[in-house]
């Protein structure tokens, strides 16, 4: 494997598995020096993954190691509560090991909470799968037809925020009701949107 393809190792309690995507924010408290994982997906033994995983539910503080950039951060998963986070696993027999991939509540479709996680598949994913998400969180009626419009404002507004990543797309979004439902008809009024479900252009600047 090439020095630049080298991947970050995670390391927590005397455990170590080695990175292969993660994606993370600041901690808003500057003076904890921390990063807060969104997502994390580990590859390593299964003994090594289930320490690092009982550790990383409990808040416990970790290292993440990226040798391509020579940077060591401390990181710890998102506060969100151990019940909010998924795990999911798989055996790896070709690379005699074990995957273990890390999702908490707010990446799920159907969770109970106005602000989601988006992890698109590609880059052409990311309208529609933050239209779909947006449709079942808000009560404004929203139209498939709109989503590029619907994304590129929410890029606009800090509404959809991207976080650092590695091997994934990532994207915080946290919608603001009443500046979309503004946005939304001075788009209508200005002929931007169409109440049919099309969208006559894609505005580069705020609607209106």
């Amino acid at each position: 494997m090439p020095e630049s393809k080298a991947l970050s190792v995670l390391q927590a309690g005397g455990f170590s598995a080695t990175v292969d995507a993660f994606a993370w924010e600041p901690d808003p408290d500057l003076a904890a020096r921390r990063m807060r994982l969104w997502f994390l997906s580990l590859l390593g033994s299964q003994q090594a993954l289930k320490a690092l995983w009982a550790r990383l539910v409990k808040g416990e503080l970790a290292t993440l190691s990226r040798e391509a950039l020579g940077q060591v951060h401390f990181c710890a998963l998102a506060p969100e509560g151990p019940r909010a986070w998924r795990s999911f696993t798989a055996s790896l027999p070709a690379a005699g090991g074990h995957q273990l991939a890390l999702l908490p509540e707010a990446a799920r479709h159907t969770a109970v909470r106005d602000d989601f996680l988006l992890l698109p598949r590609t880059g052409e994913e990311a309208p529609l799968l933050h239209f779909r998400f947006l449709d079942r969180r808000v009560d404004l009626p929203l139209h498939a037809g709109w989503c590029t419009w619907l994304w590129e404002r929410a890029l606009r507004a800090g509404e959809a925020v991207a976080l650092e990543a590695e091997g994934i797309a990532a994207y915080r979004c946290s919608p603001d009701p009443d500046a979309l439902v503004a946005d939304v008809s001075a788009a209508v009024r200005a002929g931007v949107l169409r109440l049919d479900g099309g969208s006559a252009a894609t505005p580069t600047g705020p609607a209106g």
